[in-house]
């Protein structure tokens, strides 16, 4: 190797460590770009072309259709739908073992994991299970279900492409072409995707899933302990929940929120029975956190029996959100109740509900007299706790985070842009990164999104990691790093069976993929399979088939795939815990495939 080579390897090992010692992957791989850019190993347009990647910004565009899709609402319903009233990650990792890796084979694995993504964090904060217990498992799933179809993975395109080339290339002896490497078929691979899906699927729900780390960040911890609110909710006329019983609802078992009582005029029905029927006008009490009372707000026609200053049409809360105050002890709101204190007039903020210790506070919240160290929960207006943070009236101000008004008149306008987008990738009309654009500005220009809530809904640092990705795999080819590796890895093949020849490739795609982008491996490979199959004269359809599996099959480190990248930092993952559940996953994918291709392709 020459000195190219051994600076590449240097980099690419700093980074890695710097993984195992959770530093920030954006800055280590834009930092590894910027050195090898400067050593001359990429030219400067080859350390930033990853930015202008298709695959970038296809994921940039559907971080905000993403989020319109959970500013309208959407994302709950489809949440129902893939989730059901699946109660642990057991049950999750189940139904998406059918229901993503179903979708993924029809469709690039990236915006998969792009609307998945918030649909489980959600679920995840609902039943208080830790985000690093499902996230990993979306990525495997969605590799699992791509490559079960050519257009489950660009991957797939890329060989199907060399393959085309090859079929109508003259070279010496094909004067047309070679006729055995003729395209594949829409459900060629499908013979061992399926196989690969299912075992894979299987292992991670009832093995996988117990190596995976229990990890939760600060917030998570201090949310286990929150501060409980009685919150009173009345049933408007149109609310989906009127004319359901209590238990199809789905309001008997909702974690982290107990429903106390049912007020039906003069009649208070407590305990609520699993089969009482919820009518319009009914007042639900329900004891729950902070983030519960956000999620019954969203419920359309389900709204707080609060102070009289209480804005309930949606379209007005719009610019409203949800904040927290503490009394404090020189708060001249003490010994007054919220209606004699004049609190909306004072504060501009109406108060949903009361938290006083262990204590449960009934009657009306405007008749609540209030004593220093109370809680109160608001609804305000945007620059709340701006205004106030220095009021001595209060000890603590602060918002609440994601308690925004959900857009549910929108709600099935965006998943008509949804079924737009699934159809444009699925045909794959315009490319990937097109289809993405239009149907994200499409959120925008109907409001389902607001331009700013955009804008901040791209995740800047996923988008920098992969970016400088590609940088460090287009490094790896110039310097020939990888050829170096492959070199002193692969023996003399007219040594060895055609079946030990199958399985040091797959071996080198598997490790090259894991240390480069998925395409790049299939790329610089796909010679090699070639090359193999014509020294041992041999069938090259096997040898093609294992890379377009090897290519993918990449589940060891979070560099291997870009859905590894994108749920990198929402779970919360360390090196490690790829390493731990990635490795059982490479080897038992690599066993399944090494035997089904060869009784399917024969040699």
């Amino acid at each position: 190797m020459g000195w190219e080579a051994y600076l590449t390897l240097g980099v690419v090992v700093v980074i890695f460590i710097g993984l195992a010692k959770e530093l920030a992957p954006d800055a280590l791989l834009l930092g590894g770009a910027v050195v090898l850019a400067v050593a001359g190993i990429i030219s400067p347009k080859e350390a930033l072309s990853g930015f202008s990647n298709e695959g970038m910004i296809t994921v940039a565009a559907l971080f905000i259709v993403a989020a319109a899709l959970k500013e309208t609402g959407a994302l709950e319903h489809i949440g129902r739908l893939l989730l059901g009233r699946a109660t642990n990650e057991k049950g999750v990792i189940a139904r998406m073992g059918v229901i993503v890796t179903s979708i993924s084979a029809l469709m690039n694995n990236t915006p998969v994991v792009a609307m998945m993504l918030p649909v489980l964090v959600s679920w995840c904060r609902k039943h208080r299970v830790s985000p690093s217990r499902v996230l990993i498992p979306l990525s495997y799933l969605t590799i699992l279900g791509g490559v079960c179809t050519l257009i489950g993975t660009s991957t797939n395109i890329v060989v199907n492409g060399l393959l085309e080339k090859a079929f109508v290339t003259p070279i010496e002896g094909f004067p047309n072409g070679r006729p055995d490497m003729h395209p594949m078929g829409l459900f060629e691979i499908a013979w061992v995707g399926v196989p690969c899906a299912i075992v894979g699927t299987l292992f991670l729900v009832f093995i996988g899933r117990r190596l995976l780390p229990e990890r939760k960040d600060l917030l998570d911890q201090l949310g286990e302990s929150m501060r409980e609110y009685m919150v009173d909710m009345r049933v408007e006329t149109g609310c989906r929940l009127s004319g359901q019983r209590v238990e199809e609802a789905g309001l008997r078992h909702l974690p982290g929120l107990f429903l106390v009582e049912l007020v039906r005029g003069e009649q208070v029905i407590s305990p609520v029975a699993p089969d009482q029927l919820i009518e319009a006008g009914d007042v639900l009490a329900f004891t729950g956190s902070v983030s519960t009372i956000v999620d019954l707000e969203r419920i359309p026609g389900l709204v707080p029996v609060a102070d009289e200053g209480y804005v309930r049409e949606a379209a007005e809360r719009r610019g409203r959100l949800l904040s927290e105050a503490v009394v404090s002890n020189k708060s001249p709101l003490i010994g007054k109740s919220i209606r004699d204190a004049n609190f909306r007039a004072t504060y501009n903020a109406a108060v949903v509900a009361v938290h006083r210790g262990g204590e449960r506070l009934k009657g009306r919240v405007g008749d609540i007299v209030l004593r220093n160290g109370d809680t109160l929960l608001l609804q305000t207006g945007p620059h709340f706790s701006r205004a106030h943070r220095d009021n001595p009236d209060f000890f603590l101000v602060s918002d609440v985070h994601d308690s925004r008004p959900t857009r549910h008149e929108r709600s099935t306008l965006s998943l008509i842009f949804l079924a737009v987008l699934m159809a444009l990738l699925v045909t794959e009309k315009w490319g990937t990164a097109i289809a993405a654009l239009v149907v994200a500005g499409l959120m925008i220009a109907t409001r389902c999104i607001s331009t700013t809530d955009a804008r901040l809904s791209i995740d800047w640092q996923t988008l920098i990691t992969i970016g400088a990705s590609f940088a460090i795999g287009t490094a790896m080819e110039n310097s020939g790093l990888v050829a170096s590796i492959s070199g002193t890895l692969v023996p003399d093949p007219k040594a060895l069976s055609p079946f030990v020849v199958l399985v040091i490739l797959y071996v080198m795609t598997n490790v090259a993929t894991e240390l480069i982008s998925n395409n790049a491996a299939a790329v610089l490979m796909f010679p090699f399979a070639v090359r193999f199959a014509d020294n041992l004269g041999v069938e090259p359809r096997p040898f093609i088939i294992a890379i377009v599996i090897a290519a993918s099959a990449a589940f060891a480190l979070p560099l291997g795939y870009q859905t590894h990248l994108m749920v990198y930092g929402p779970g919360g993952y360390k090196l490690g815990d790829f390493l731990r559940v990635g490795l059982f996953m490479d080897v038992l994918i690599g066993i399944c495939a090494l035997l089904v291709i060869p009784l399917v392709w024969k040699f």
